[in-house]
């Protein structure tokens, strides 16, 4: 994963996170992450995805952070090895949406 653990740059970032942008993906001011909320119809669901999340972060040796509250799993991503943004977290974000729209 190293070699895609480049901190992308601003042009990158406008480029590879507008689809994820008009998915609900923010990033707030100031820092380098991005982050989505998702809802679920009960706490099976939410955990069911935080599961399937979590077995595709393992093989990618990429994992987010989260918070995960009865029916909403909040997810942050960002890459430690480069300090901010890089393709394994636009990588990852869209398979969490693959996930989100699947269960729901």
């Amino acid at each position: 994963t190293a070699g895609k653990a480049h901190r992308l740059s601003a042009e990158e970032k406008y480029q590879l996170l507008s689809d994820l942008r008009a998915m609900g993906w923010n990033e707030p001011e100031g820092q380098d992450v991005t982050f989505q909320q998702f809802h679920f119809k009960d706490f099976r669901r939410a955990i069911g995805f935080v599961m399937r999340v979590a077995l595709q972060a393992e093989k990618l040796d990429h994992h987010p952070e989260w918070f995960n509250v009865y029916d909403k799993a909040h997810i942050t991503l960002s890459t430690h090895a480069c300090a901010g943004l890089s393709e394994l977290d636009i990588n990852l974000a869209s398979f969490i949406e693959q996930v989100a729209v699947s269960m729901t």
